[in-house]
């Protein structure tokens, strides 16, 4: 949009004068020119959004009711988005190995909660998986994680 030069239209709009209001030659003709582009700016959108939100937005008469349609529903995501997480974080956070529970069992767990995080685009980093898995494994694997702690200040 911003190489088009429409980014400014689509941000702040355009006012159409009111009904019986004296307008230049001048004025007519921006605004004649203002509604082309924000012609094309609809048919740019059009082309390249999601059939679901094209249907939230083909009432709107301009590029910016469009946009600002669209930022309202995309918050909403975000919203949702950190509402949902909140499970898989809790979990991620607080998962500790049982006594007796099988490594393959427990990474297989570990891994389908990060893997749940990652779904939603929420970085979250091998070696921070890794450290976190070994830093909530039982006693008896306290070695594995001294000797990657060591192999990671080797680095």
């Amino acid at each position: 949009m911003r190489s088009k030069e429409f980014w400014n239209l689509v941000k702040t709009g355009y006012v159409e004068p009111e009904a019986g209001a004296i307008v230049t030659e001048a004025q007519q003709k921006r605004l004649e020119e203002l509604k082309l582009k924000n012609l094309e700016v609809k048919n740019y959108v059009f082309q390249r959004i999601d059939r679901t939100i094209m249907e939230t937005i083909l009432k709107k008469d301009t590029s910016k009711q469009i946009w600002d349609s669209m930022k309202r529903k995309h918050e909403g995501n975000a919203r949702m988005k950190r509402l949902i997480l909140q499970a898989p974080r809790k979990e991620y956070e607080t998962l500790e190995m049982n006594t007796g529970e099988n490594i393959i069992k427990y990474f297989t767990k570990f891994m389908t909660i990060a893997n749940k995080i990652r779904i939603y685009r929420e970085q979250v980093q091998d070696v921070t998986i890794t450290q976190k898995i070994l830093k909530s494994l039982t006693d008896r694997f306290n070695y594995v994680h001294s000797l990657f702690n060591q192999r990671i200040q080797e680095y």
